[in-house]
C-alpha cells in the first residue's frame, strides 16, 4: 500500500473559497492533492487563477480542468486515480442566483454530483466529504439550528440541492456502504473570500463610496465562520470515515445519523453576529463610514442563521476560536493587498 501521504485526495472546486484553503492546508501536511474545478463564470476566474497561482510548482499538487456534470469525464478521473479520499467542494453557490438560473443548480449540484457519489462507488473510496449548507434549515426557526431537525422546508432552489445530495449520499451509504459525511457550512468568510459574499461586498462598497445595501432593514443575524476555523474540522475529517450508528432507530430516526455509514454536521461559529455589527468592524478597519440602504427582505432569505456544533465538538475535539472582529480585520487586510486600495 502506498505511503499515507502517497495516497491522492480529489478537492473538487479547488480553485475555489473554502476548497483553495483546504487545499493549501492538505499540502502543508504534506499530502499528494488533485484538485478540480470547471473555473466558472459564476465570478471573475481571475480570483480563481489568483488561488491556484498559490500552488503553482507544488510538487504534491495537480489541478485539472474539468466540469464535473461531465460523466465520463469524471469516470476516467476516478478509474484512473482510484482516491481513497474524496473533499467534495464545488458547486453552483448562491441562493439569489438560483432564482436567476435554477438549472445551473441542477448541473452542477444534482448532476455533478451524482457523478462524484459513482466514480466513489466504483473506485474504492474510504471516505467521502461533502459541502452542505446551512440554506438546508430553510424555513425553520428554532435557533441554534441542530442537525438532528427536521429539514423539510427549503425556501430556495439552492437550499433544495443541498438537501438532495445529503439523500442523494444516504442511499449510497446504505445501498453500497460508502462512507459519506456531509458539513453545513455557516456564511464562511475570511482571505480569499467570494465576491459575492456580504462582507466582500461591504468592504467594496464602502471603499468604493457607494451605499451598502443592508436587507430586512438590518435586522439579520449571521453565523460568521471565519475560514480557518472551516478547514480545520474538514482536515480533521478526512480519515474519521462515517460509520453505522447502532442505537440509530427507525422507529425515532435522527435525521443526521443513521444505521448506514453517513452522518452530517454544523460548520459554524456558534455564535451569530449582527449585521449592523459587522459593517461597524468593517468601517473600523477600513477607517472610512458606510452609507447604508436599508431594504426588505429579500426572497429565499432568512433573518438569522446559529449552528449548534456539539456533535462536531464531540468527534473533532475542535471549537471554532476566531473571533468575528479579528476575522473581518484580516479579511479586510487582505482585500487591501489583493485590490492594492
Amino acid at each position: 500500500m502506498a505511503a499515507l501521504s502517497d495516497e491522492p485526495i480529489l478537492v473538487t472546486g479547488a480553485a475555489g473559497f473554502i476548497g483553495s484553503h483546504v487545499t493549501r492546508r492538505l499540502l502543508e501536511r504534506g499530502r499528494r492533492v488533485i484538485g478540480v474545478d470547471n473555473m466558472s463564470s459564476y465570478y471573475d476566474p481571475a480570483l480563481k487563477q489568483a488561488r491556484l497561482k498559490l500552488f503553482e510548482g507544488h510538487a504534491k499538487f495537480r489541478f485539472i480542468k474539468l466540469d464535473l456534470a461531465d460523466r465520463a469525464g469524471v469516470a476516467a478521473l476516478f478509474a484512473a486515480e482510484k482516491f481513497p479520499y474524496v473533499v467534495h467542494l464545488a458547486a453552483q453557490a448562491g441562493v439569489r442566483y438560483s432564482l436567476q438560473d435554477p438549472l445551473a443548480y441542477v448541473d452542477a449540484n444534482l448532476q455533478g454530483f451524482a457523478n462524484i457519489l459513482e466514480g466513489c462507488r466504483h473506485n474504492g473510496c474510504r471516505h467521502l466529504l461533502f459541502a452542505s449548507s446551512s440554506s438546508v434549515y430553510g424555513a425553520n426557526t428554532r435557533l441554534p439550528f441542530r442537525t438532528s431537525d427536521n429539514v423539510d422546508h427549503p425556501i430556495s432552489l439552492y437550499a433544495a440541492s443541498k438537501k438532495a445530495n445529503e439523500l442523494m449520499a444516504h442511499s449510497y451509504a446504505h445501498l453500497f456502504r460508502l462512507p459519506a459525511t456531509g458539513l453545513r457550512f455557516f456564511t464562511v468568510y475570511g482571505p480569499w473570500g467570494r465576491p459575492d459574499m456580504a462582507i466582500w461586498l461591504f468592504t467594496k462598497a464602502i471603499l468604493e463610496g457607494k451605499p451598502i445595501k443592508l436587507f430586512n432593514h438590518g435586522r439579520m443575524r449571521r453565523d460568521f465562520t471565519y475560514v480557518d476555523d472551516v478547514v480545520e474540522p474538514v482536515v480533521r475529517l478526512i480519515e474519521k470515515p462515517a460509520t453505522p450508528d447502532p442505537s440509530w432507530s427507525g422507529d425515532h430516526p435522527d435525521p443526521a445519523r443513521s444505521n448506514a455509514p453517513w452522518r452530517i454536521y454544523n460548520i459554524g461559529n456558534n455564535e451569530p453576529a449582527d449585521v449592523p455589527h459587522v459593517v461597524s468592524l468593517i468601517e473600523k478597519a477600513l477607517g472610512r463610514t458606510a452609507q447604508r440602504e436599508m431594504l426588505p427582505m429579500q426572497p429565499g432569505d432568512v433573518p438569522e442563521t446559529y449552528a449548534d456544533v456539539d456533535d462536531l465538538m464531540r468527534d473533532t475535539g475542535f471549537r471554532p476560536s476566531t473571533p468575528i472582529a479579528e476575522g473581518v480585520a484580516r479579511f479586510v487586510a487582505w482585500y487591501r493587498e489583493y485590490h492594492k486600495v
